[in-house]
């Protein structure tokens, strides 16, 4: 097998890669705009403007990232992405994977150890419109955890994290939100991972994490309750809910749908005369970045 691997040398991130010529722009927009609609494919509403480290799942399948692709392309956005190093060393397909933009990564090395392998490269970039793409799979098949380079990447080089999708239940490729990362990693990759829950892979029985099912249906006012608890970042009781959303009249009932739901969790202290409190469970966080572009 080492005979065919390119001997062992710095890698180094090509600037100019497939997303700066003209086959691109046009050629392969066109290819891509006949593909999506033979197909039945949408894009998501709007990519973001900006460089920003994009995550896509869930990976269960090596289509997904050509949907992935065709997203950026179409919309006009230059991604790179990272990949096993010893792939980016095999003869002829290494340096077309550069070309097409990866990012050489020894997946023995941690998170924080490929912020400080990339982080100048990107630094460079922050001006423009480009996307830094992982899985935090790590492989098409089932997996029991993400990995979090993403994060330290995200982190260590101050970008927001752009949550990706390559829906094929809906059919829908693109950004649907863009996460601005808080001062707990634990909590922001939990409330990630939930937006995932309802997005189904190609195969949904190797995915993570696992799929749940559609989003439920929600009306109008209840999606305003759930992105006023998001502002939030706690508890609140009714009269503040309804203040926040600005909604004139909040019934219990709206409310009790949503905890039903599993979006919402209801605390009620038995002392006389305390109201109810309310906060989103990692479900309802979840929902939330589905339901905004942004925060």
């Amino acid at each position: 097998m080492n005979y065919f691997i390119m001997a062992k040398k710095a890698l180094t991130i090509r600037e100019k890669t497939i997303f700066d010529g003209i086959f691109t722009k046009y050629f392969l927009k066109f290819m891509f705009t006949v593909w999506f609609k033979i197909a039945g494919w949408k894009l998501s509403k709007t990519a973001p403007e900006g460089a920003g480290v994009a995550i896509a799942a869930p990976h269960t399948s090596n289509w997904d990232f050509f949907y992935a692709l065709g997203a950026a392309i179409l919309q006009d956005v230059k991604i790179y992405f990272s990949v096993k190093d010893s792939l980016c060393r095999v003869p002829v397909l290494g340096t077309w994977m550069m070309y097409l933009g990866a990012i050489p990564i020894d997946r023995s090395a941690k998170g924080v150890g490929q912020v400080e392998q990339i982080k100048n490269f990107i630094n460079s970039q922050k001006l423009n419109r480009v996307f830094f793409l992982f899985t935090p799979e790590g492989t098409r098949g089932l997996v029991p955890k993400w990995k979090s380079g993403f994060y330290h990447v995200a982190q260590g080089c101050d970008l927001p994290i752009f949550l990706a999708k390559v829906d094929y239940l809906s059919k829908e490729t693109g950004v649907f939100h863009t996460f601005k990362l808080t001062d707990n990693k634990d909590t922001d990759i939990k409330a990630i991972q939930a937006s995932y829950e309802s997005v189904q892979g190609k195969f949904p029985l190797m995915q993570f994490p696992a799929y749940t099912g559609r989003m439920p249906k929600i009306s109008e006012a209840e999606a305003k309750i759930i992105k006023a608890m998001y502002t939030f970042k706690g508890v609140a009781t009714k009269v503040e809910i309804t203040a926040k959303a600005k909604l004139g009249e909040l019934s219990t009932n709206m409310l009790d749908f949503l905890v039903d739901k599993g979006l919402l969790e209801k605390s009620i202290n038995t002392d006389k005369g305390v109201e109810p409190r309310y906060q989103l469970t990692f479900a309802g966080r979840g929902c939330f970045l589905h339901l905004s572009p942004s925060v």
